[in-house]
């Protein structure tokens, strides 16, 4: 027997416990029933996401405050952001392992509480250091709380079309979190201060904290077993030395020592890691996962569509705040249009579509919509007014992002066994991360190098204006949002040949 997973995959049934004396009539295998508390399980699970999401662009719009506060250089202050991702990123596989060994709900909640006591210790930093070691243990705990909030939901929802609505809303948070981060950290540091930034996530997870224990259940998955130690040393180390390499390409060049060789050595490291877990008794990855052609086309997907997407949120930041002038809050509002866009086209459009829609057709639809949006925003010029020129890019982009999103987060979660669930969520989780910070560094670096190229050719003198720099700067971006258009159908293309079924005929 087989079951449908949404879009029309044949996904194997469990295998059937009826012992009746008829083999002509197959008796359907018992399947649990559904969690009376499931709706609630998502509200808890939604806000830590949200969190977990937002902590990543929430402290961007702060930066400058917090640099003046603790007397930080311009060298040091990447450390804010990349402290986070470093850890977050390269953690990721080792906490969804974590959660299939211990428990999702324990170190869901195991994860909240240290998510929230690392945020009061950054809120209350006294210096460059201590800020820097909360972000580590940020992205740390994240790491842990991420990967076991996704298997958490795709063992709660079983029902295709409950499963569709449920991943809407987490694929719109997913999408939107970081929208709303760059809103939240606008208001907080114009009316608070930059410290409001990092406390913010402790009522967050408190919230969070105090429902975990009335409303989550954790189906039973693998609690034997031990951990993979050399795969986590490798395969963690692989990925913290992809991240750190290409945090340091912007201001250090790309042909740099310090660059070339954590990129090289993350390379290495991570092709002993897949030899590795080819032969462990107990893998931290087990490569039947993303060995399956429609997850790992939706792993694709999600890389190559964070990686399109995330140079938006930094370079329409500064293009508002320094070509436009807007103040912090002003700024934060202006992404208003695309976070609701995602959850229009995650809850509304998506989830409905997605249980008699492929998911390659969403997922391919929503990357050409968002390619549009990049289009219209490489014609942006230093004149260009927000209402006519910015917000029906925000729109479009956001739509698209909540039509790929939601798809790809329920169809590389579909089908895993329960004792894996923890570790295949900890793999989109990470493809999301790397690709958001490869795609921030790959397209920062395009939109600089663009800008220098610009100014070298049309600044006469030693010095340049106002107007030219500013010129300069939206040459820089519209050349980037041109790259992130071709980044973008590419993800289109990669979702409707690979996200496809063995037997479908289409």
């Amino acid at each position: 027997m087989s079951k449908k997973r949404p879009g029309g995959e044949s996904l194997p049934s469990a295998p059937s416990t009826a012992t009746g004396p008829s083999p002509d009539h197959e008796v359907p295998a018992a399947t649990p029933a559904p969690d009376p508390k499931r709706w609630w399980a998502l509200a808890v699970i939604a806000l830590a996401q949200l969190m977990v999401i937002l902590d990543g662009t929430v402290v961007n719009i702060a930066l400058p405050s917090a640099q003046r506060a603790l007397s930080m250089s311009d060298a040091d202050r990447q450390w804010v952001i990349t402290a986070y991702t470093l850890a977050f990123g390269g953690l990721l596989l080792l906490g969804g392992r974590i959660a299939d060994l211990v428990g999702r709900k324990r170190t869901f909640v195991i994860g909240l509480a240290g998510f929230a006591a690392a945020s009061a210790l950054g809120g209350a930093a006294t210096g460059p250091g201590m800020l820097f070691g909360a972000r580590a243990l940020q992205g740390a705990f994240a790491a842990v709380l991420a990967p076991s909030a996704l298997s958490l939901l795709a063992t709660t929802f079983t029902d295709p079309k409950e499963r569709a609505r449920a991943f809407g809303v987490y694929g719109a948070l997913a999408g939107g979190g970081s929208a709303v981060g760059l809103i939240v950290g606008g208001l907080l540091t114009e009316y608070l201060n930059w410290r409001w930034s990092l406390y913010v996530n402790v009522p967050i997870a408190l919230a969070a904290l105090l429902g975990a224990p009335a409303f989550l259940r954790d189906r039973s998955g693998r609690r034997s077993g031990h951990l993979d130690v050399p795969g986590a040393l490798l395969g963690c180390g692989g990925l913290v030395a992809l991240v750190y390499g290409f945090s340091e390409a912007e201001p250090r060049g790309w042909s740099s020592p310090s660059v070339l060789t954590p990129l090289v050595a993350g390379v290495v490291l991570l092709a002993a890691f897949v030899w590795w877990q080819s032969r462990a008794a107990s893998p931290l990855l087990p490569l039947r996962i993303v060995r399956d052609r429609v997850r790992a086309g939706s792993l694709a997907t999600m890389g190559l569509a964070t990686i399109g997407m995330f140079g938006v949120f930094l370079f329409l930041t500064y293009y508002l705040q320094v070509v436009l002038g807007y103040p912090p809050v002003r700024t934060g509002l202006a992404f208003v249009p695309i976070s609701a866009g995602i959850v229009i086209g995650a809850t509304q459009i998506a989830a409905r579509l997605l249980p008699r829609t492929a998911p390659r057709t969403l997922m391919s639809s929503g990357m050409v919509l968002a390619a549009a949006g990049m289009v219209l925003l490489s014609s942006l010029t230093v004149h260009a007014q927000y209402v006519t020129h910015v917000l029906p890019a925000l729109l479009l982009l956001g739509l698209g992002m909540g039509l790929t999103f939601m798809p790809v987060y329920a169809t590389a979660t579909a089908g895993v066994p329960a004792q894996d669930a923890g570790v295949a969520s900890a793999v989109l989780n990470t493809v999301q991360q790397m690709g958001a910070s490869l795609g921030t560094v790959l397209l920062n670096t395009i939109a600089t190098s663009a800008t220098g190229r610009y100014l070298h050719s049309h600044v006469r003198g030693p010095d340049a204006d106002g107007a030219t720099l500013d010129q300069g700067m939206v040459h820089g971006f519209s050349v980037a949002y041109r790259c992130s258009a071709g980044v973008l159908l590419l993800a289109a293309l990669v979702a409707g040949l690979t996200v496809r079924p063995s037997k479908d005929p289409s």
